[in-house]
């Protein structure tokens, strides 16, 4: 009979601890949890990771991120890694060469000097003019070539993840 009683206290015990956030589960879907995170290109270039920083916490299925990357985070559980692959077209989508246009300097404001390579996010000199937001591709002595594609468009992405920490269980 003694035995049959530290067996029950046990199942309750771990049911308590179950309850009380004290032994995590699997991370689902409204959880709030913190992972760690290296995104890399085909060519193993690292475009992005949290190495080095806090982990990156957000709301498992609250859209924030690519979605496939949060439905990778379902069923890990806490110091689990975890690497996923995830197509261009269901991360940035395609590069459209539509995207890339040249616009002439004359357009830019005058004391604009665009660099190769870099963000160019500016309000075009014509009245109502668009604001162009996009990656300095070629620099002329009258044009500039920008293209205004996600600078991921058209890209595999490999993310190598491991999961930190559940912070917030969803009820």
């Amino acid at each position: 009979m003694k035995h049959r009683h530290v067996t029950l206290v046990g199942i309750l015990l771990v049911g308590i601890m179950l309850i009380s956030g004290c032994v995590e589960g699997a991370a689902k879907s409204g959880d709030t949890v913190k992972v760690r995170y290296t995104g890399r290109l085909a060519d193993d270039t690292i475009f992005d990771t949290s190495v080095g920083r806090e982990p990156l916490e957000f709301t498992v299925g609250s859209g924030r991120l690519i979605p496939r990357f949060e439905q990778a985070v379902i069923g890990m559980k806490r110091g689990e890694p975890r690497t996923i692959t995830i197509l261009a077209e269901e991360a940035y989508g395609p590069h459209y060469q539509e995207l890339v246009f040249v616009i002439g300097r004359d357009y830019l404001p005058g004391d604009l000097e665009p660099e190769i390579g870099s963000l160019l996010h500016v309000q075009l000199t014509v009245p109502n003019g668009p604001i162009i937001t996009g990656i300095v591709l070629n620099v002329s002595e009258t044009s500039v070539t920008i293209d205004a594609n996600h600078r991921l468009a058209g890209r595999d992405l490999t993310f190598d993840i491991e999961l930190v920490e559940i912070v917030e269980v969803a009820q």
